[in-house]
C-alpha cells in the first residue's frame, strides 16, 4: 500500500547480484525535522520552565544581585556579614585557583542563595495576598481603602509580563470548610425543598452526623489537604468522571456552536483548513506558555492547570476505571469521513502546513472513493456505549496488529475531526433548525464521533461547524477559550479569498492522507452493534432547544443595578416553578481556579429567598413587595456564588466526606441521602471573551455558546451566554422519556420569565430597541 511505503526510511531485495538497497532521502529528511523540532520544543520548555521556576523575578535579577552584592564588597563592606567568608572556607581547595577568584565564587554564590531567597519570599507573600477574598464581597465599584492596598500590592509582588503557568507556585491551596459551616449551609439550601416534618428529619441527621462520624472524617480530609496540592479534584475527575461506567455521550460530553449569524465559507474544506490551522496556532501558544493567564478584575490569576491537558490526549476505557492518557506534540489528527478513517499529518518539511495546503488535504478525504473496511464504519459506536464492553473490546481486539496501530493513530493524535455529509444551520436561515444543529453536535449519529478524544471537531458539508468536549480533563471554560480562539483567528486573522477558498497556495509534493486499515472480526461487530444500540436509544431520548434572546440583554439587565447571572437564575428558577408547579436542587456551576488545580463547585440557585419571590409574584403581590424580594434573593445568589468561588461550598466537601466514608468502610445515612439528592436543574453559564471579538463592528460574528445533556431523566440542562450587551443565549436540554419536562415548553417559560422580570424591574424604562434584525448566513471578507 501506498500509505505503508511511505512510512519507511528504506527498503532492500535481495538479487543475484546482491542485496539491491534503495534510501529514501524524503524519509530521513521528515525523521530530521522532526528531531530538530522535538529538540526545539524541548529548549523552549526549558527556557519556559526556567522562567516560570524563579517567577515573579527574572534571570536577569539574578544579575542584578551579583552585581550589587560584587559593588558593595568593592566599597569594602561585607553585605553577607560573614556568611561569603565561610563559603570561601568550605570551597574546594584548588591550586589553580587564586585568592581573588575564591572570593569571587563565594560572592557569587552567595548572590544565588540570596536571590533565591528573595524569591521564595516574594511566592510566599503573594500566596498569602492571594488568599486574600474579602474584595470579593464588595458592592461593585466600591472599593474599599484595605482592598486598595491589597490590590497594590497584588501588582508588586505579580511581577512583569507572565507567562501562562507563571502564577502556579503562587496559587493559595483550596481550603477545608469546618464541617459545622458546611451541615448549616446545607440545610438552609434545602429548606426550600422540604416540607417541616422531612426538615425536621433532615435536622436529625445532619446533627446525629456533624456530632459523631463527620469529625472523624473531617480529619482525613484535613490531613489530605495538608499533603495533596488540592483535596478535591484528583477524587473528582476520577470519581465522577472517569469511574462513571455509563456512556459520557451526552451524560458527559458537551458541545459548542460556531457563529450565530452567519457561516464565513459554504465550503467544508476550506471552514477546515483555517480553522485547523487556527487550532495548531493555538496549540503552537500554549506549548510556548505565550497564552496570558486568566486574570479576575485584572488582578487576580486563575489557575492553568487544565490547559495542559488540551490537546495529544484521549481518555482510554478500563473495566473498573477509565484513565486519561497523554502524549507529546502530536503531528497529525485523526479524520473521520464517510465510516472511514484517515490520519492527516499537519506538518511538512518541518513547518506547519498553511491553511489552503489543509484544505486540499481535507478536500482529498471528502474526494476519496475508497469504501470503508468490514467493520469499519460503526467502529466509534464503542466510544459512544457503555464503558466496560468497550475496555473489553479494546482489550480483545485492538491490542495487536494492524487494529492497534490505526487506534493509536487515533488515540495519539493532536484532537479528532469528523466531516459531515449533513447540512446544519444557525439562526439566519431557519431559527429551528439550530436545534437539529445542536443534537448533532451533541451526539451525531452515535459513530461518527470519537467521544473519547478531548475534543472533536465537526464540519457540516455547508461550511458551518462546532465540537464536541469530553468532560474529565478539564471545564468547559477550558476548551471555549481555544474555541473562541479559533473561530477569531479563521474570520479575522486568516480569512478566504473571493470564491470561498482559503488563502496561499498549495506544494504539490505534500503525501496524501493516509486511510488507517483495520481487520474487524465478526465477533467485534456484533459489540459495535450493541454499544450503537445503546448510544442510539440515549440520543433518540434526548430532546434539544436552542434560541436567542434578542429583546434585551446583559446591558439592559445591569442598568437596572442587577447582576446579569443573579438575573437570570431567577428567571430560571421562576420559569421552572411555572413549568413543574414546585421548586427542585438547582446546579449552577462556578469555577474554584482562583486555588491551585481548582475546578468547579456547585451553587445551589434554589434559595430560601429565590423562592419566596417567586411565590410572591405568583401570588399576586404588589411589584414594591417583588421587586425587595428579588433584591434579596439576587444578593443572596451573588453571595453564595461568592462563597462558592472561595472555597466555601457546599457539594464538593460533602463529595469529600463521602469519598472517605467508603475508604474507611463506613455508612452515613445522611451523606447517602445527600449524594443521592437529584438535580432537576442543572445550569452553566458560558462566558463570551469578548477581547477575541469586534462585537460593535461585527455583532453578526459572536458565537452560540454551547450546551450539555440533562443531568437528571426528569430534568433539565441549561446552558446559557450573554452575547455582547444585547443577546441572551440559551440551550436546554431534557429526555422525551420524562411525559413532564419538554425543551420547547421550558424555553417558552423561560423567555416569559425574562420579560417578566425586567418589567418589574424596570417598569418606567423605554423598551430597548432592538439594533439587530435577522442576518442572512453570508460569506464576508474581513
Amino acid at each position: 500500500m501506498a500509505e505503508a511505503h511511505q512510512a519507511v526510511a528504506f527498503q532492500f531485495t535481495v538479487t543475484p547480484d546482491g542485496i539491491d538497497l534503495h534510501l529514501s532521502h524524503q524519509a530521513f529528511t521528515e525523521i530530521y525535522l522532526s528531531g530538530v523540532r522535538s529538540w526545539k520544543k524541548r529548549i523552549v520548555g526549558l527556557k519556559n520552565s526556567v522562567l516560570t521556576g524563579v517567577y515573579p523575578a527574572s534571570p536577569s535579577s539574578w544579575l542584578f544581585v551579583v552585581i550589587a552584592i560584587l559593588a558593595t564588597m568593592y566599597t569594602r563592606s561585607d553585605p553577607s556579614m560573614g556568611l561569603i567568608a565561610k563559603i570561601q572556607e568550605h570551597l574546594p581547595v584548588s591550586q589553580s585557583m587564586s585568592s581573588q577568584c575564591q572570593t569571587l565564587v563565594s560572592a557569587v554564590l552567595f548572590s544565588t542563595m540570596l536571590w533565591l531567597l528573595l524569591i521564595f519570599t516574594m511566592r510566599m507573600c503573594l500566596k498569602q495576598l492571594l488568599s486574600y477574598h474579602r474584595w470579593m464581597f464588595e458592592k461593585h465599584g466600591k472599593m474599599s481603602t484595605t482592598t486598595k492596598v491589597w490590590v497594590a500590592l497584588v501588582r508588586i509582588f505579580s511581577g512583569r509580563k507572565p507567562l501562562l503557568y507563571s502564577y502556579q507556585g503562587s496559587l493559595p491551596n483550596l481550603p477545608v470548610p469546618a464541617i459545622k459551616d458546611t451541615i448549616q449551609r446545607h440545610l438552609e439550601s434545602v429548606r426550600p425543598l422540604m416540607d417541616d416534618t422531612e426538615y425536621e428529619r433532615m435536622t436529625k441527621l445532619s446533627v446525629e452526623f456533624e456530632s459523631s462520624l463527620g469529625k472523624r472524617l473531617e480529619w482525613y480530609l484535613k490531613l489530605k489537604a495538608l499533603w495533596a496540592t488540592n483535596y478535591v479534584s484528583d477524587w473528582w475527575e476520577e470519581y465522577v468522571y472517569l469511574r462513571g461506567r455509563s456512556p459520557i455521550m451526552v451524560n458527559s460530553n458537551y458541545y459548542g456552536m460556531d457563529f450565530m449569524y452567519v457561516t464565513p465559507t459554504p465550503i467544508q474544506a476550506a471552514r477546515a483548513g483555517n480553522s485547523l490551522h487556527a487550532y495548531f496556532l493555538y496549540r503552537r501558544k500554549l506549548n510556548k506558555e505565550e497564552l496570558k493567564p486568566w486574570m479576575l478584575r485584572s488582578a487576580v490569576p486563575c489557575c492553568s492547570y487544565q490547559f495542559e491537558r488540551m490537546f495529544d490526549t484521549c481518555r482510554i476505557p478500563g473495566t473498573l476505571t477509565d484513565t486519561l492518557q497523554h502524549w507529546q506534540d502530536s503531528d497529525h489528527i485523526a479524520v473521520y469521513h464517510r465510516g472511514r478513517y484517515f490520519r492527516l499529518r499537519m506538518y511538512h518539511a518541518g513547518r506547519l502546513l498553511t491553511p489552503r495546503e489543509i484544505e486540499s488535504q481535507i478536500q482529498m478525504i471528502l474526494d476519496d472513493p475508497a469504501p470503508p473496511s468490514k467493520g469499519e464504519a460503526k467502529l466509534g459506536a464503542l466510544t459512544a456505549g457503555d464503558r466496560i464492553p468497550w475496555a473489553k473490546a479494546r482489550m480483545k481486539y485492538f491490542s495487536s496488529g494492524v487494529n492497534k496501530r490505526s487506534l493509536d493513530y487515533i488515540e495519539k493524535a493532536a484532537f479528532f475531526v469528523s466531516l459531515d455529509d449533513e447540512e446544519q444551520g444557525g439562526m439566519a436561515d431557519d431559527p429551528t433548525r439550530i436545534d437539529s444543529y445542536a443534537k448533532s453536535l451533541l451526539h451525531g449519529k452515535c459513530f461518527d464521533r470519537w467521544f473519547d478524544k478531548s475534543f472533536t471537531v465537526v464540519y457540516f458539508k455547508n461550511g458551518k461547524m462546532g465540537l464536541n468536549g469530553e468532560h474529565s480533563w478539564a471545564d468547559a471554560p477550558v476548551l471555549s477559550h481555544s474555541w473562541q480562539y479559533v473561530l477569531s483567528t479563521d474570520c479575522f486573522q486568516l480569512g478566504y479569498n473571493a470564491e470561498g477558498h482559503c488563502k496561499g497556495e498549495v506544494d504539490s509534493s505534500l503525501p496524501r492522507p493516509q486511510k488507517l486499515t483495520w481487520e474487524i472480526p465478526p465477533e467485534c461487530e456484533e459489540q459495535i452493534s450493541g454499544s450503537l444500540a445503546v448510544a442510539q436509544a440515549l440520543a433518540d431520548d434526548v430532546d434539544v432547544h436552542v434560541f436567542a434572546f434578542e429583546e434585551f440583554g446583559k446591558g439592559k439587565i445591569k442598568r437596572c443595578r442587577v447582576s446579569p447571572d443573579a438575573f437570570i437564575q431567577m428567571a430560571l428558577q421562576l420559569a421552572h416553578y411555572r413549568d413543574q408547579g414546585k421548586f427542585c436542587l438547582t446546579y449552577e456551576a462556578c469555577m474554584t481556579r482562583l486555588f491551585k488545580e481548582g475546578r468547579t463547585e456547585t451553587v445551589r440557585s434554589c434559595t430560601n429567598e429565590s423562592s419566596a419571590f417567586v411565590r410572591a409574584l405568583e401570588g399576586g403581590e404588589a411589584a414594591d413587595v417583588c421587586r425587595r424580594l428579588f433584591q434579596e434573593a439576587s444578593e443572596k445568589h451573588q453571595h453564595l456564588y461568592r462563597m462558592a468561588m472561595t472555597g466555601a461550598g457546599i457539594d464538593r466537601h460533602l463529595f469529600c466526606l463521602y469519598v472517605v466514608s467508603k475508604y474507611l468502610r463506613v455508612e452515613s445515612p445522611f451523606l447517602k441521602e445527600v449524594l443521592s439528592e437529584p438535580w432537576r436543574l442543572s445550569t452553566s453559564q458560558t462566558p463570551l471573551l469578548v477581547e477575541m471579538f469586534d462585537i460593535v463592528n461585527y455583532p453578526e460574528y459572536v458565537t452560540c455558546g454551547g450546551g450539555f445533556g440533562p443531568v437528571a431523566d426528569e430534568g433539565y440542562g441549561v446552558s446559557y451566554s450573554a452575547l455582547g450587551e444585547n443577546i441572551l443565549s440559551f440551550h436546554i436540554t431534557c429526555k422525551h422519556s420524562c411525559p413532564n419536562t419538554g425543551a420547547n415548553t421550558f424555553g417558552g417559560q423561560i423567555r416569559k420569565a425574562l420579560r417578566d422580570l425586567i418589567q418589574l424591574l424596570c417598569p418606567n424604562q423605554t423598551e430597548l430597541k432592538r439594533t439587530e434584525v435577522k442576518r442572512p448566513e453570508v460569506k464576508k471578507d474581513l
